[in-house]
């Protein structure tokens, strides 16, 4: 069994990865409902912070057993300070801070905006890229990051008016949208910041050390702005059930997956895999929440697949040119 999950081409390990990491959103918005249809004294035990402190906890588990042999004294030795620096960093911004707006925005907004305005995140590491990375891209990857960042815009502007609107300037925006924005921008930081500071760093070291950070930031900043007690119900059975399947499957095999498709396949492969996130990401939106697109999803959608489009043309042709550096790996949100 082992030799043959061994042998799996990059592809389905990427295809795994894809199709768990797209119903991310949808299953943590149907958890919430599951904790709210299962009230202790009126509260919601699979609450916000409950599911990520929860959540992030079994995952630190789970990593700790799949990369028991990389945690090692002499491994953490060889972390400088500026290491600690940035893997706390990296901690707040994508551990904390990101998925912390990500699930507010899904309380406020649909999973399909949420899904579709996360992927404004792809462009800026792009951007970004260029700036910090001095990556070369062609014009086919520039226009496709172009296209889908109009998407984005055209998602959020198209909404119809609701009560959880901000006025700016000529436009409402709302709410949910805005911090799904917010959200992606502090993981596209943080991905440049890995990619910088922390190539060196082993993946598993880096994952199980970035993995605790952010379990104990999260936890310190819920207890200072809504008290110990906002924690009360972290000990029921029913939040911890849905939780080791949500950190072990969602977050581990999610990530192992996608990692392992990183290593056994090319810019093109990962970036037409990327692809197809949003795509899955839509379709269990409607599987299980029955949640259906609206007029500025489709339109929004359409012109992020346009953008996708583009920017898998782009993919290809610099595969056919060794010297030129591709940024495609970069991937966007993967859920909660």
């Amino acid at each position: 069994m082992v030799s043959w999950f061994n042998k799996m081409p990059g592809r389905a390990y990427l295809l795994i990865g894809v199709m768990i990491f797209g119903v991310a959103n949808s299953v943590t918005r149907k958890l919430t409902e599951i904790g709210a249809e299962n009230l202790i004294d009126g509260r919601n035990p699979i609450s916000l912070c409950n599911v990520l402190f929860v959540g992030n906890l079994c995952a630190l588990i789970a990593l700790i057993g799949v990369y028991s042999r990389q945690l090692n004294p002499t491994a953490f030795r060889h972390l400088s300070s500026k290491n600690w620096c940035y893997l706390l960093l990296v901690a707040l911004l994508s551990g904390a801070l990101a998925p912390g707006l990500f699930f507010s925005a899904l309380e406020q907004t649909a999973v399909n905006n949420v899904i579709l305005v996360s992927r404004i995140e792809p462009p800026l590491i792009l951007l970004l890229s260029v700036i910090f990375l001095q990556a070369r891209v062609n014009s086919w990857v520039v226009s496709g990051a172009i296209v889908s960042a109009v998407g984005v815009v055209l998602t959020v502007v198209l909404q119809p008016p609701g009560s959880e609107m901000i006025q700016m300037s000529a436009f409402q925006l709302g709410r949910g949208e805005l911090m799904a924005t917010a959200g992606a921008v502090f993981s596209a930081i943080a991905n440049i910041i890995s990619q910088v500071s922390l190539k060196n760093v082993p993946l598993g070291l880096f994952n199980v050390v970035r993995t605790a950070f952010w379990t104990i930031i999260f936890f310190a900043i819920a207890w200072y702005l809504f008290g110990i007690e906002h924690f009360m119900d972290v000990s029921s059975p029913l939040l911890w059930k849905w939780m080791v399947f949500y950190g072990t499957v969602i977050v581990v095999i999610g990530q192992l997956s996608w990692f392992a498709g990183l290593k056994r396949s090319n810019a093109s492969e990962v970036s037409l895999a990327n692809s197809f996130n949003p795509i899955a990401g839509v379709l269990a939106a409607f599987f299980i929440l029955g949640e259906t697109p609206t007029a500025a999803q489709y339109i929004g959608g359409l012109v992020i697949l346009g953008g996708i489009i583009l920017n898998q043309i782009g993919i290809v042709r610099e595969n056919k040119l060794p010297s030129k550096t591709s940024v495609s790996s970069s991937v966007g949100f993967k859920g909660v």
